[in-house]
């Protein structure tokens, strides 16, 4: 039997805001336990809570950025569970009004094109959390992140493969970083995933029993951890079993799936409106500046780069990959007007050294590797030589030219001066020498690398092909 997996994600993005959702703590992470707490967020009696605008804002942005329906009131709601790490005893959250609902990402995945559809977004506090003791059976609660602003993205369950979900989960982890609003950092858990799986029979309109997956902290967890429940599900029913509707968490040293608890459905949390809290209302004067300051998205972005620069699809996907790579291309390609070479260059030396996510913390300045370049095009340097002096910008940064000068690594561009070498390895090698004279081009390659190893790389590479041509007759 033939079966078809439908995959959705439920992605809660934590908002870059100084404060809490509902009060006034702060949410830096790494915080000594409990030191970032104050009666709301432990839910004392009495306290209030009062909305952060600045959350309302970014959910504004990012329903505007999917091409969601905004609800222009909606409300929250309390969602109600009992566990350690939740002082209230519920959950402030949405459910029947949420801020946005109706939009899509599309995806690209070995070169098709899909549209994956996104049930709504809303805005609720996160809960806090369990430290448990390796030594002894007992658990500490920290609740530093009690009350810290999440978006929770619910997509349709229109992905069909583990490769479709990664791919929608990294086109919406650049889209909230390009909108400023969350850094994305999936290790600090900023920005996480649970991926709801079920398997049908193919052609069945039906949707199977789904599991839900939890504990992945990277994009390829979340790739394994569906193939393995993939696999799991298909070998139960191909062998006659059910599939339980049950929560698991992925485990990654073992690149298992365990058993968590069942599986709730909406009714289990008594949802009902928050009575603290009076609904939200936008209106023009709110929505429009937001929308007017939107950023040029990834997708928009990439066709640019694709038509400004006559980039390659795979570079303009890569480039834009995160906003401030993007913008550091751009700057770069300022400096040398080089896009393509500039573009190899960062696919290759730069993100070597720091991820597209890293870029901000990288020494090298855009107008420092776009003078690089430019002096590779200008034939001062070689590309190896280039790839030496840019070792030497990342430890520490400062001006190629000033570090090409210092090292003496000018490219000896000099038909006299390199002539002599040419010769004299040319008499040293007469059987390679012969074997080119009677057709074999390949052991041009031989001649040059000599070349380049007596030179130190400094020999111009188009020179030195010349020159051993000229001389090989």
């Amino acid at each position: 039997m033939e079966f078809e997996t439908v995959i959705g994600l439920e992605v809660h993005a934590q908002m870059s805001t100084k404060s809490k959702i509902f009060c006034g703590c702060s949410t830096a992470f790494g915080a000594p336990p409990n030191s970032h707490t104050c009666p709301v967020c432990l839910a004392m009696p009495g306290s209030l809570p009062v909305l952060n605008r600045t959350v309302v804002e970014s959910a504004i942005k990012l329903g505007l950025a999917t091409d969601s329906t905004l609800n222009r009131e909606n409300r929250f709601a309390r969602k109600n569970y009992f566990y350690p790490d939740l002082p209230k005893g519920y959950q402030i959250s949405q459910f029947e009004l949420p801020i946005a609902e109706h939009g899509k990402l599309d995806i690209e995945v070995d070169g098709s094109s899909k549209t994956i559809g996104i049930t709504r977004i809303h805005m609720e506090e996160d809960a806090g959390k369990l430290v448990h003791d390796e030594q002894e059976a007992v658990s500490y609660v920290d609740l530093n992140r009690a009350g810290t602003p999440l978006l929770e993205i619910v997509s349709e369950p229109d992905m069909r493969s583990p490769e479709e979900a990664v791919a929608y989960l990294k086109k919406l982890h650049a889209i909230v970083r390009y909108l400023d609003i969350c850094d994305g950092n999936m290790q600090e858990g900023s920005f996480r995933c649970d991926a709801n799986i079920s398997l049908r029979p193919r052609g069945r309109e039906k949707f199977g029993t789904r599991t839900e997956l939890k504990n992945m902290n990277s994009f390829r967890n979340v790739q394994l951890a569906l193939e393995y429940e993939e696999r799991r599900q298909r070998d139960v029913l191909l062998d006659g079993g059910s599939i339980t509707q049950e929560t698991l968490l992925w485990n990654p040293d073992t690149n298992r799936t365990e058993p968590m608890r069942g599986k709730e459905e909406a009714h289990d949390y008594r949802y009902f409106p928050d009575p603290d809290l009076i609904p939200v209302r936008l209106d023009d004067a709110m929505i429009k500046p937001l929308k007017d300051s939107l950023p040029e998205l990834p997708d928009a972005r990439r066709s640019r780069f694709m038509q400004d620069f006559e980039l390659g699809e795979y570079d303009a996907e890569l480039l834009t990959t995160s906003r401030d790579l993007a913008d550091f291309f751009e700057a770069a390609n300022q400096a040398c007007k080089q896009p393509k070479k500039l573009a190899n260059f960062i696919g290759t030396e730069l993100l070597r050294a720091f991820t597209a996510e890293e870029i901000s913390k990288c020494p090298v300045q855009p107008k420092e590797l776009g003078k690089l370049i430019d002096m590779i095009e200008s034939g001062a340097i070689s590309g190896k030589i280039a790839k030496a002096v840019f070792t030497d910008m990342l430890a520490g940064g400062g001006d190629p030219e000033k570090i090409v000068q210092e090292k003496g690594l000018v490219q000896m561009s000099n038909e006299d001066e390199l002539v002599g070498f040419v010769r004299e390895i040319i008499a040293a090698n007469p059987e390679q020498a012969q074997q080119f004279r009677e057709g074999k081009e390949k052991v041009l390659g031989f001649f040059v690398g000599r070349l380049m190893k007596k030179t130190g790389g400094k020999a111009n590479p188009k020179l030195a092909n010349d020159l051993f041509r000229q001389e090989l007759g």
